[in-house]
């Protein structure tokens, strides 16, 4: 299942002499030690010696350096050097900040800064309101993290974080040309993160929490939105929630089966698997069996938080106490966020008819998907090089859209449902199959289907 990856990408630059045919070998040596090419450019041509610039992705670093170290093998090549093409676009990081405005005159510097800006913050301080209308706060959005839960990586802090952040405010830009800032605290104290992010919130239009530890993480965001008049949007929870309920209604679909009759079972019970599950309760669904890495997920236990508590409330396994391997049999839907390797062969070989597969554990999946393939009608991954990948970027970059536009300062379950249809809506009757049941991330009009959607609900909240 192991294959190359963009994110592993390197340019090897390789010398040697005409007679030594260095093209024809780096290609060679490239391929046999199970890399792909993307790119061969040569950039200098001697009577003496070629030089060549050789693209490709690897596997993982070691990969990387196991590429390398066969071509030195030839003896009549040198590597010059090998340049890691991720840490290249990540130098000096990946947002900057430009003026809208020239200023090229006095006349332009006098009406944007002093005196003219004078009188945009005597309006401001009569009318806050006009904050919204007359400064970046209209389409600003706010991504903070303390660090303590980044990717697969877990606690790495803020530092470590910032790149994963930065990422996603070009992640904003790029598809909703949302202006988004990345935040990252020193502090995984709920009370100050609360606190700062409050004296924080008069820049912004709406804040998007990101990487914050379960269970943390929902008191955070609860009591952000209880105190801010801007939208809290906890995308490791809510974008995943409503991807994956956008795939599954497509999925359905395809395999003709209703929600309601749906036999699901789901391991990883934290901040992504709670979220998809209420989704999928109010969508309809009644047979939830959920599972974390204590096992089955059926009791309330001393210090539960309250979002623990509403799964075991509403997603009860009835008079199941098994393991997984056990609730899997006969099951329609297996849901995935949580870690590798948790389904056998022959676990989904006993789902029932027509199963659906969701492994989403990045990078390494639930189950190698090319084995779910065999029993399952529907198989989708995170992973961007599996069909079907369920992501984020899909969901948060539309909602946010709609949520500034319409000034929503609440977001709620209506509307993360309706952001699901929308993006479901995207592929059609004619296009709709196994192996495309969510639309590309560069489909443009997914972001303007969420976006409206999520209008259309504000509206008639209003």
């Amino acid at each position: 299942m192991v294959s190359t990856s963009p994110g592993y990408g390197i340019t090897i630059r390789v010398e040697g002499p005409p007679s030594a045919q260095p093209v024809a070998e780096v290609t060679t040596a490239i391929t046999n030690a199970g890399a792909a090419i993307t790119a061969l450019d040569v950039v200098e041509s001697f009577i003496d010696r070629i030089v060549i610039d050789v693209t490709c992705n690897a596997i993982n670093e070691s990969h990387a350096e196991e590429i390398a170290a066969a071509i030195e093998k030839h003896k009549d090549l040198t590597v010059r050097k090998v340049s890691d093409r991720t840490f290249l676009i990540h130098l000096g990081g990946k947002i900057q900040i430009e003026s809208k405005v020239p200023l090229k005159t006095r006349d332009d510097l006098s009406r944007a800064y002093t005196p003219g800006v004078a009188r945009i913050s005597q309006a401001i301080a009569a009318n806050k309101a006009d904050a919204r209308r007359l400064t970046i706060k209209r389409n600003t959005v706010a991504v903070v993290t303390d660090g303590s839960a980044v990717l697969g990586l877990g606690n790495i802090g803020p530092e470590a974080a910032l790149p994963v952040m930065e990422g996603k405010a070009v992640l904003f830009k790029r598809f909703a040309d949302v202006d988004a800032w990345p935040i990252c605290l020193d502090t995984q104290d709920v009370d100050e993160i609360v606190r700062t992010v409050q004296i924080l919130a008069p820049v912004y239009g709406g804040i998007n929490l990101e990487d914050i530890s379960a269970p943390r993480c929902f008191e955070v965001e609860r009591r952000l939105r209880e105190l801010l008049d801007i939208p809290v949007f906890h995308d490791d929870q809510h974008g995943t929630a409503v991807v994956v309920l956008a795939a599954l209604n497509n999925a359905l679909k395809l395999v003709k089966k209703n929600i309601a009759d749906c036999k699901i079972v789901m391991s990883g019970v934290g901040a992504a698997g709670t979220a998809v599950a209420r989704l999928l309760v109010v969508s309809g669904a009644k047979n939830i069996i959920g599972f974390d890495k204590d096992g089955l997920v059926k009791e309330h236990k001393d210090g539960d938080d309250l979002v623990r508590t509403w799964f075991v409330d509403n997603c009860s396994p009835g008079s199941f106490s098994g393991d997984i391997h056990e609730a899997i049999k006969g099951a329609d839907i297996f849901i995935g966020v949580s870690a590798p390797n948790i389904l056998s062969e022959s676990d989904v070989k006993s789902m029932a008819k027509d199963s659906i597969v969701f492994a989403l554990a990045n990078p390494d999946p639930e189950i190698d998907p090319s084995i779910a393939r065999k029993y399952a009608a529907v198989v989708a991954t995170g992973r961007s090089d599996q069909p079907n990948q369920i992501n984020n970027v899909l969901a948060f970059p539309g909602i946010f859209r709609g949520l500034l536009d319409a000034r929503i300062t609440k977001i709620n379950d209506k509307m993360l449902i309706a952001a699901a249809q929308a993006i479901a809506s995207c592929v059609t009757s004619e296009q709709l199959n196994a192996n495309f049941i969510v639309p590309s991330v560069f489909d443009q009009s997914v972001v303007t289907k969420v976006a409206d959607a999520i209008k259309s609900i504000g509206k008639s909240n209003a």
